[in-house]
């Protein structure tokens, strides 16, 4: 798979799991494509941390509005109904548990839902950001995460990354797999067809356990 090809199927995968009435936060990256894959049967309220609930799909070439932006500076179509408004009020939805389902990227998770995702070694960067509330403040959380980095593995047994937070990972989702994170460690319940079991184990540092009936990736 080329780099488009492996982030649609991430996406297509992870909009599968969200339900109607959830409210939802897209972090920056590949998490904001799955806006574009939801099912026309699925509403959902999409929140972003800046300061807008109810986006819509990327608006397509000439549709922008400078107005309305994702957390990661991406142009967003409002749907009817949206809202605008300061920080304060976003985090105080996100901290006061009234997102139902966070979708996030990972530079490294581990077995124990660990998850590193806000600092990249030899780079300048501000901080963690809203991931941190996000993944404290959230009922659910899904990684949005290509499997490897440059041929290096990103599912950790330990993370060696400054850590986000621990323990909050519910469901990571790859091009190569979909694994729930469970008191056991990390199950894979579905493999893409494009790859096999051992594909996955060559790709993981993590120990993986693999559920008696997997299933094909459905994306």
């Amino acid at each position: 798979m080329d780099k488009d090809q492996i982030r649609e199927v991430i996406a297509k995968r992870v909009a599968k799991e969200l339900k109607d009435g959830d409210v939802v936060n897209l972090g920056i990256g590949l998490p904001t494509q799955v806006v574009n894959y939801l099912s026309p049967d699925v509403h959902v309220v999409l929140q972003s941390e800046n300061g807008l609930i109810g986006m819509g799909k990327t608006p397509e070439p000439g549709e922008e509005n400078p107005y309305y932006v994702n957390a990661g500076a991406g142009a967003v179509l409002p749907n009817a109904g949206a809202a605008c408004f300061d920080s304060a009020t976003s985090f105080a939805i996100i901290r006061g548990g009234h997102v139902d389902v966070s979708v996030l990227g990972a530079l490294q998770v581990d077995e124990n839902g660990d998850l590193a995702n806000w600092m990249i070694p030899g780079k300048i960067v501000p901080g963690m950001g809203g991931a941190m509330d996000l993944l404290i403040g959230t009922r659910k959380v899904i990684l949005a995460m290509e499997h490897t980095a440059k041929g290096q593995a990103k599912i950790m047994k330990k993370c060696t990354l400054p850590l986000t937070a621990k323990g909050q990972v519910n469901l990571i989702v790859t091009e190569m797999c979909v694994i729930e994170v469970n008191a056991d460690g990390l199950l894979v319940t579905e493999i893409h067809p494009e790859f096999s079991k051992e594909d996955i184990i060559a790709a993981t540092e993590a120990v993986l356990h693999f559920s008696e009936n997997i299933n094909p990736m459905d994306a």
